[in-house]
């Protein structure tokens, strides 16, 4: 049991999920309803279940690696040259770790040190956390 639970730690988890930033949310989002803010509560919610079914939690020095999925109007050559290439435009990276953190921790401020946090194209999104 114990080799299984240190095996988890090792590999991380992989959330297959389209990876967005944390809004900048106002008082009248409680009754306001904009679209960005609840695609972010939906994600928030997808991301808290994922990670209760692998009874996983966030610790220092983890390494974060978000996937984005390529555009559907991309071609097939413009999508084979930026497969696993950065992803050089919005959310930013620190709004994809926020929205992690938030997610999954009551205080992200416990948080002092990551290993490194990554955003590359890929053909469908996932989390990945290790």
């Amino acid at each position: 049991m114990r080799n299984r639970e240190e095996a988890k730690e090792q590999e991380g988890i992989v959330i297959k999920i389209t990876p967005i930033g944390k809004p900048r949310m106002t008082r009248s989002d409680a009754w306001r309803k904009r679209v960005c803010v609840c695609k972010y509560w939906e994600f928030k919610n997808i991301l808290v279940r994922r990670a209760r079914e692998e009874s996983f939690s966030i610790t220092d020095g983890l390494r974060y690696i978000f996937y984005f999925p390529m555009p559907h109007s991309w071609s097939k050559k413009k999508k084979l040259e930026h497969f696993k290439k950065p992803h050089r435009q919005k959310p930013d990276l620190d709004n994809c770790l926020k929205a992690v953190w938030d997610s999954l921790l009551v205080d992200d401020s416990k948080i002092s040190s990551i290993s490194g946090a990554y955003k590359y194209w890929s053909s469908e999104g996932c989390i990945w956390i290790n």
